[in-house]
């Protein structure tokens, strides 16, 4: 079968060679909307809605460098960045169990199993140890992608170890919150972890050695009731929301509307409940100067 062939465009001839189109090149339209492309995975401020490239975001802190927005870090992330030499971490032997066989909409073992595959972790704490500008100390953080950062019974037993190996070692406890609170599925058991850690706190203290909680975005729940609220010093990172209950619970009970930045950091420092607001670039620094200071080093 004969194909129709369309015959090619005709030049005017005497039209100039300046104003003649250059095959294979195209020119986009004045209407044609031009986008940038990335060559690898991007991050979108959720405040100023820059694409910027998750390497750009993590080699500065995932801080957005347009708007100096605070992002959430993951866990374990955080304490890498955090120390300058990791030695090993604690709390792996722990592993969460279902004593309640727990149902909503489905299985607590298998809510579990979504949460290890997201996040990579085995649970929503992570311990480390290691230097900081040359001061071994103990480190934990919160894994908030992890069932919101929930603290269940395993979370409590590695904060209990990480609490009882500082001591061991007479190193400071540094504590990176970020949780939505208990964890529902291991009911009592789980809000029995507050008693625990505050248990495990006060012999931080009664050793002499610091505890400083360093309050991220967000801090909620029976998580604020307890560890996150026994530090000797209490930081805060930008903007982080920072409560027990949340802001749309406390405007049903009280009928009233609460503009911001109630529950905001800012609005936190301004009442008395933190000691600073520091930005994450300057938290090392901030967190080694307090150490000093509390261990006269």
């Amino acid at each position: 079968m004969n194909q129709e062939v369309k015959p090619s465009k005709v030049l005017n001839p005497s039209t100039p060679w300046t104003d003649r189109p250059v095959p294979g090149i195209h020119v986009p339209d004045a209407q044609e909307t031009l986008k940038a492309s990335f060559t690898e995975p991007t991050v979108e401020c959720p405040e100023c809605h820059s694409l910027i490239t998750l390497t750009a975001m993590s080699f500065n802190a995932y801080v957005c460098p347009q708007c100096d927005e605070h992002l959430r870090m993951r866990a374990r992330e955080r304490l890498t960045w955090f120390f300058d030499q990791v030695d090993h971490e604690l709390g792996q032997e722990f592993i969460a169990k279902d004593p309640l066989n727990f149902v909503d909409s489905k299985p607590y073992s298998a809510r579990m199993q979504e949460a290890q595959k997201k996040t990579g972790e085995s649970e929503a704490l992570v311990v480390l140890q290691g230097t900081l500008k040359g001061v071994a100390m103990t480190a934990c953080a919160f894994e908030f992608d992890f069932m919101g950062g929930s603290m269940g019974t395993v979370v409590g037993d590695r904060f209990v170890q990480a609490a009882e190996s500082a001591i061991a070692k007479k190193q400071p406890f540094i504590c990176f919150a970020a949780s939505g609170g208990a964890r529902m599925q291991e009911g009592m058991l789980s809000l029995m972890q507050m008693a625990r850690t505050s248990a495990a706190i006060e012999k931080v203290k009664a050793a002499g050695l610091p505890y400083i909680v360093v309050l991220t975005h967000p801090v909620y729940g029976g998580v604020t009731a307890s560890l996150a609220m026994l530090g000797d010093v209490h930081i805060a990172e930008p903007k982080a929301m920072i409560g027990f209950a949340g802001k749309r619970v406390i405007e049903q009970t009280v009928r009233e509307k609460l503009e911001e930045p109630f529950q905001r950091a800012e609005y936190l420092l301004d009442h008395g409940v933190v000691d600073q607001i520091v930005h994450r670039h300057a938290l090392r620094d901030t967190v080694y100067r307090i150490v000093s200071k509390l261990m006269n080093i």
